[in-house]
């Protein structure tokens, strides 16, 4: 284990946003660097290692790079109580002011990220900014069909279908602009939780009451090997979040070549859409606003073909995954070297 040179814990079973980054990120990152994920439920091919054998590693300088309290607390007690020489790395990737727990946590570290300005404002120390990126070989255009509606095009809208995440802005816009646009459509995919269900099967009915049961359809939640398939069957994607930390699926959706129309100042919108360039962005919570965008775009097709065109390149150019791991591994250099 002498060549391990990076840990990044990942110690919650239950798939999240922090799972995800790890499991799409490290991968890439070990082509270049000594880099392994530790903790449960990880995929095979995830280079990783127990977690009960990490005290047990060759005594020499390593970093741990961690994404949670939690992952950065069993830092803390490898470094205080085993004695580890760990160089302790975390990353913010939430605007929301943090807790004294978390301040005293990563009093403990040596380096800070953040994934957005935003989320670096609110860290307790200067963080240096790495956005996520998507892997634009697996994010690529492709054949239209995943949706099974060839001659419609569609306004699509993907993730937990839930108030936050904007889900009622986006069918009260679509209920606005589609009864006077036919050929055009909407699709709602992502999980419903119990919690939840009441709120869509308001969305249902709201959508029933404008006479577009048929234009307008919820999809089950698909695989993420299937997502490049779901966002190249859409015309234009909305990401209508009032809360993000982050916000993967704008660039997931241009790296397939798809405009977006996301909402200002949520997570790093922001930076990932270029209004007017590669989409547009709105205010949240307003979906007038929403559906006054949306029928413009819809009623020039020539701007929204040129936002189409040049949006693959966009993301290539910002927000490669590569383009994440190599300065997240240049980071980790710096730090060993010192």
């Amino acid at each position: 284990m002498s060549e391990i040179d990076v840990i990044a814990p990942n110690l919650k079973r239950r798939l999240s946003g922090v799972t995800a980054t790890v499991v799409r990120l490290i991968p890439v990152q070990a082509r270049m660097i000594g880099i392994v994920a530790t903790g449960p439920g990880l995929p095979e091919d995830v280079p990783h290692v127990p977690l009960w054998r990490v005290p047990f590693l060759p005594r020499r300088p390593r970093v741990w790079h961690a994404r949670r309290n939690s992952d950065l607390l069993a830092g803390v007690i490898l470094k205080r109580v085993f004695r580890m020489a760990l160089r302790m790395v975390f990353t913010s990737s939430s605007p929301r002011e943090r807790s004294g727990w978390t301040r005293w946590l990563v009093s403990h570290c040596d380096r800070l990220v953040a994934t957005a300005p935003k989320n670096a404002a609110v860290m307790p120390m200067p963080c240096t900014i790495i956005p996520h990126g998507v892997d634009t070989q697996v994010f690529q255009p492709q054949p239209r069909g995943f949706f099974g509606r060839p001659d419609t095009r569609l306004i699509g809208c993907f993730g937990r279908v839930r108030d936050k995440k904007g889900t009622a802005d986006f069918v009260t816009a679509l209920c606005q602009v589609l009864p006077q646009r036919p050929g055009w459509g909407g699709v709602i995919m992502g999980r419903i939780q119990a919690k939840d269900e009441g709120f869509a099967a308001g969305l249902r009915a709201q959508i029933a009451q404008a006479g577009l049961a048929d234009r307008i359809v919820f999809h089950a939640e698909a695989a993420l090997a299937q997502m490049p398939q779901a966002y190249s069957d859409l015309a234009i994607y909305v990401a209508p979040s009032h809360l993000e930390g982050f916000g993967l699926t704008p660039i997931e959706a241009m790296a397939c070549g798809v405009p977006v129309v996301a909402t200002r100042g949520v997570g790093a919108f922001d930076d990932q859409v270029e209004d007017g360039v590669t989409g547009h962005l709105v205010s949240a919570a307003a979906p007038d606003q929403l559906a006054e965008v949306l029928a413009g775009m819809i009623d020039a097709p020539v701007p929204l073909a040129a936002m189409a065109g040049v949006a693959r390149a966009h993301v290539e150019a910002r927000f490669s995954l590569r383009g994440e791991a190599e300065a997240l591994n240049a980071l980790y250099r710096d730090l060993l070297a010192t």
